[in-house]
């Protein structure tokens, strides 16, 4: 007699699998429904993406500034600017153009062809041609291809987690759904197409990752401040000078053209491109690290960071679910070099029970693990092949397990907590503690309660294991409470995820540059819970949010949020979006970590996402800004790092670069206040020379230092790029201080000439000649400047003048360029200038320890009127 099926379970003859529909009625829905595919996203066209390199804020105002000079009549400046335009947007565009395409991403994760029932027999068809209530049928390792209503489910379990984050494969039953883009662990099943194309559940979290719209970066948003105050000096200093050209005589339109030439000096046209490349140094840094970037502003964003969403699975953990300790009643073992190597150390009591034990888990396992590299690797579900390695080491090297030969199984049932096999006439049971101990008998119950509370205190998670005989078989009828009933307990099994090495430290690093870090997972919360106390992630006291409890008020449920060591679990796409929102509005600069499509819309909204990149799907990596190539949570602190530098390096060329707009004003604004009766010594042309000239290579220089030792020892930056402190350095020190050789110098030479205050014009020749020395002054002011701006507290020779030798080099290019500009006749003559006199010179020469002197008192002064030593460290 065949046994019957009981609820929970199937036998081959009980499975009943749906006839499908015709061919004909299947060609008629498919012209009614249309094709099972994601519906496609407006994507941007690739000239679009160009045309807004080229049409940002900044690049507005060059393009501006490029058609003023042509409007003065200095076609050469023109053209000058709008190549640096365009090399910029061009070099930008093509760092960016791997970004954003996670809908069209999603569609690969459908598969391209599936079994189903028409015309009464199994065909195979393309997944598009699918329609409602199609019947499809499904073995393991086959990808859900439509949303579907099962009507068989043998032995099944799908893996769903990158939809709901949950790292387990989940039991399924007739009756139940199960989604698009999943894919089935175990088992076989047959499905009722309920939902295709844009009606299914990925395609609800693709159009919700569609709908967010990242918010600006800190990054850009300084950017944008930035130009929008030089925007208004170079606007109002350029009126200042036309006016006060009226009123010295000058006729309006050279009033005018002058003014132009005023604004034009004032862009600092060398400022975009030393941002983007000093992004993109960060960016290969960063990839040396094991983050890869794919928005280069995410390499100052990350420095920014003031919170960090963690995943649990892969990022804190290693994903490799291994089987630890065993308990039995004869006694304790500890297993010793799980998950690492076949010959795994045994200590303790009851080897031979806890080998029946392992068996006799086994049976109920689907899941295997095999031998690969001499080491053990899951096949199918993490617990059962931690399971099934379990059984090969107590059997001892060399002894194969074996195969259990099953005649029934009863699958995983979430409400029963428990499955079970029939394996001869006996049955095996394994499941939850609370779902299998009650079925045992009172004798030893109270012992083994325990037991599984000491071994959840250490963060393990615990499997109860039990057998029965079923004598009469195999011609007994039998239902499923009747056979899980009256079971002997043969021990627990305490299963563990191990934590990354280097998880804890990270974190510690975390905590000292005052970011807070929070979990937010799918997982179970007594797993998350166990993981976030042995990584010393959870916070005290200890605070661990369930999704399906989270206070429907956003006020409290921020007040919640906004505190170190968070435990978030069970979140669903909404959820982790809705946190990440939250923390925004909070103020916060958030980091948010995920690997699958669940966490495409969450990666999109926070400031900085990043994504898996061993264990993630290709929709969260393109939704990321960062990609961890190594999964690890230690990464994403290197890059903190690194971003932190970049910050601090970027402050550092915008001091070197404004410093000699004050130097490049100068000659402009003495020759207004003299009624043009003093010479002007810098063109507009020298002054886009050393712009874009000898001032570049130096930037890109000061872009590449290295972190310092302080870097993660201090809460993020909160201040803006352009403050108080730079501008007051800038523009108050350091730059006058050029303007003051650089127009020494200017004078020197006339006066060595014989002109007079005052007096006519001198010839040509010394003209160019002075305009040479002011515009040397400058470059070698700068020289020295570089090497001053590299620390906002320490003298340069306190650093190690060969500790950057980037900016050695750079510094050797900035000569060799002056040298050119300097005596290649036509660019000099182009430029307005020539070799300057021996006492200009000299007084350009000056200018070096000038600058560094000056420097050097200024951080002197600082630190005394900040209370602070002069060893202090470098910024």
């Amino acid at each position: 007699m065949t046994p019957e099926a009981p609820a929970g379970g199937q036998s081959a003859e009980a499975l009943r699998a749906a006839p499908g529909l015709s061919s004909a009625e299947a060609a008629r829905r498919l012209e009614q429904v249309g094709a099972n595919k994601l519906p496609e996203a407006g994507t941007v066209p690739g000239w679009r993406r160009l045309l807004a390199e080229l049409t940002h804020f900044f690049a507005v105002l060059l393009w501006c500034a490029s058609v003023l000079a042509y409007l003065a009549g200095m076609p050469q400046l023109a053209i000058a600017i709008v190549i640096v335009i365009l090399v910029n947007g061009v070099f930008a565009y093509i760092q960016q153009e791997r970004a954003q395409h996670a809908a069209a991403k999603l569609r690969e994760l459908l598969p391209a062809m599936v079994s189903v029932r028409r015309d009464n027999r199994v065909v195979k068809v393309h997944t598009t041609e699918l329609v409602p209530d199609d019947a499809v049928v499904l073995v393991a390792g086959d990808r859900v291809p439509a949303d579907l209503r099962l009507a068989v489910a043998a032995s099944c379990s799908v893996d769903e987690s990158m939809l709901t984050g949950e790292s387990e494969a989940l039991a399924k039953a007739p009756g139940d759904t199960v989604f698009g883009g999943t894919f089935l662990v175990n088992g076989q099943a047959e499905g009722i197409v309920a939902s295709t194309g844009g009606n299914t559940r990925l395609a609800e979290i693709a159009a919700l990752t569609g709908k967010v719209e990242a918010p600006p970066s800190p990054l850009a948003r300084e950017l944008q401040r930035i130009v929008r105050i030089t925007a208004a000096m170079a606007l109002g200093i350029g009126a200042l000078f036309f006016v006060l050209s009226l009123l010295v005589g000058i006729s309006w339109r050279d009033a005018f053209l002058f003014a132009i030439g005023v604004m034009v000096a004032l862009v600092p046209e060398g400022l975009l491109p030393t941002v983007t490349l000093s992004l993109a140094v960060g960016a290969q840094r960063m990839a040396q690290r094991n983050a890869l970037v794919r928005n280069l502003e995410a390499v100052e964003t990350l420095g920014s960071t003031t919170y960090i969403c963690t995943d649990k699975t892969g990022t804190l953990t290693q994903n490799r679910m291994n089987a630890v300790e065993v308990w039995t009643p004869a006694g304790v073992l500890s297993i010793i070099g799980a998950g690492y190597s076949p010959e795994a150390e045994v200590t303790g009591k009851g080897t031979v029970e806890a080998r029946h034990l392992s068996t006799a888990a086994l049976a109920a396992s689907v899941g295997r693990a095999v031998l690969h590299g001499g080491k053990w690797v899951a096949e199918g579900d993490p617990m059962e092949a931690a399971i099934h390695a379990l059984a090969a080491r107590l059997a001892g090297p060399g002894h194969d397990p074996g195969e259990p030969e099953v005649s029934h199984r009863f699958a995983f049932d979430p409400r029963r907590l428990r499955e079970s096999a029939i394996v001869g006439t006996s049955l095996s049971v394994k499941g939850a503690p609370e779902s299998v101990i009650p079925l045992c008998g009172e004798d030893g119950a109270g012992l083994a309660l325990r037991m599984v509370d000491e071994m959840a205190s250490h963060g393990l998670r615990v499997l109860a294991v039990a057998e029965r005989s079923l004598p009469g078989l195999p011609g007994a009828s039998f239902r499923l409470e009747d056979v899980e009933s009256g079971l002997t307990l043969l021990g627990l099994i305490g299963l563990h995820d191990p934590p990354r090495a280097e998880v804890r430290l990270a974190l510690e690093a975390a905590r000292e540059a005052g970011i807070k870090v929070a979990m937010v997972t799918g997982d179970h919360a007594f797993t998350a819970a166990a993981i976030a106390r042995e990584t010393g992630l959870i916070g005290t006291p200890e605070l661990v949010l369930e999704g399906h409890n989270l206070p429907e008020d956003d006020a409290v449920l921020t007040a919640l949020l906004d505190r170190d060591g968070v435990v978030v679990s069970r979140v669903t796409p909404e959820q982790k979006l809705r946190v990440a929102r939250l923390l925004q509005r909070r103020g916060h600069v958030v980091a948010m970590t995920g690997d699958g499509v669940n966490d495409g819309p969450a990666l999109q909204q926070a400031d900085i996402g990043v994504a898996m990149g061993l264990s993630g799907t290709d929709v969260a990596r393109e939704a990321a800004d960062l990609v961890l190539l190594d999964d690890d949570f230690a990464t994403i602190i290197a890059a903190v790092e690194q971003g932190r530098a970049t910050y601090a390096n970027i402050r550092r060329f915008l001091t070197y670069h404004l410093t000699d707009n004050v130097a490049e004003l100068t000659p402009f604004v003495i020759w207004a206040l003299s009624g043009g009766r003093f010479p002007l010594a810098l063109s507009v042309l020298q002054i886009l020379a050393l712009d874009i000239g000898t001032d570049l290579l130096p930037a890109l220089a000061l872009g590449s230092e290295a972190p310092s030792k302080g870097t993660l020892k201090r809460p993020p930056e909160r201040r803006h790029l352009m403050d108080r402190a730079l501008m007051i350095r800038a523009f108050g020190l350091l730059g006058p201080v050029e303007a003051l050789f650089e127009m020494t110098a200017y004078t020197a030479v006339l006066l060595g000439a014989g002109w007079t205050p005052g007096a006519e014009l001198p010839a040509a020749d010394v003209l160019m000649a002075a305009s040479g020395a002011a515009f040397t002054t400058v470059v070698l002011a700068q020289l020295a400047n570089a090497f001053a701006c590299r620390s906002a507290s320490v003298p340069p020779w306190r650093l190690g003048w060969f500790s950057n030798r980037l900016l050695l080099w750079a510094v050797l290019a900035e000569l060799g360029l002056l040298a050119v500009f300097l005596f290649l006749g036509p660019l000099a003559t182009l430029l307005g200038h020539a070799p300057p006199s021996p006492g200009g010179l000299a007084v350009a020469l000056a200018a070096i320890p000038g600058v560094l002197l000056a420097d050097w008192l200024y951080k002197i002064v600082r630190h005394r009127r900040a209370g602070t030593s002069a060893t202090a460290t470098k910024v």
